[in-house]
């Protein structure tokens, strides 16, 4: 009896291991997790998922995506392609994480850091400040700052379900970039 209680206890003891284990390799992983949905900043070779333009040489706001299954975020080098790929129809993989920058904080010229959450932040779309891809969407943390904004340079405010896709025509600036 006390050889299968010995056994009993020796199979608990490692279950609790066993799972003690997973538990700190969940937390781990889960670290690891927040660590890969932290923004990351744009550097002189940062490009733009959908044209290839280095983001650093351009004006205005820029954003990244986090996709499930993929180590490094995908780059847009302007709010409107943002919007555009993330309200198209063929968008199909799995976004975990979305940032813009805040303009509220961030030099329109030469835009770096200030990293928001896209879903929270407040946007000026149709406003007279252009982006890589001409007219673009500002984005503030903000609305306080995002309505300066457009009572400054026009446009409307909207909160980011306010965006629709057709706002998000990709036809504006690059047509007319000669830099390209």
């Amino acid at each position: 009896m006390s050889f299968s209680l010995n056994i009993a206890r020796s199979a608990s003891l490692a279950l609790v291991l066993a799972l003690g284990g997973g538990v700190l390799t969940g937390c781990s992983d889960e670290a690891v997790q927040a660590q890969a949905l932290a923004p990351v900043e744009i550097d002189r070779a940062t490009s733009c998922e959908l044209d290839g333009m280095l983001l650093i040489d351009y004006a205005g706001p820029k954003a990244q995506i986090h996709y499930a299954g993929q180590e490094k975020p995908s780059f847009f080098c302007d709010t409107v392609e943002l919007f555009n790929t993330l309200l198209a129809g063929e968008q199909v993989r799995a976004v975990r994480m979305v940032y813009v920058q805040d303009m509220g904080k961030a030099d329109w010229e030469h835009p770096e850091g200030h990293w928001i959450d896209a879903k929270t932040a407040i946007y000026v779309v149709g406003s007279k400040r252009h982006g890589s891809m001409g007219t673009t969407i500002a984005s503030f943390a903000q609305k306080a700052d995002a309505e300066k904004f457009a009572g400054e340079y026009g446009g409307t405010v909207y909160p980011y379900d306010g965006i629709k896709l057709d706002m998000v025509d990709l036809t504006g600036g690059a047509l007319h970039d000669t830099r390209m």
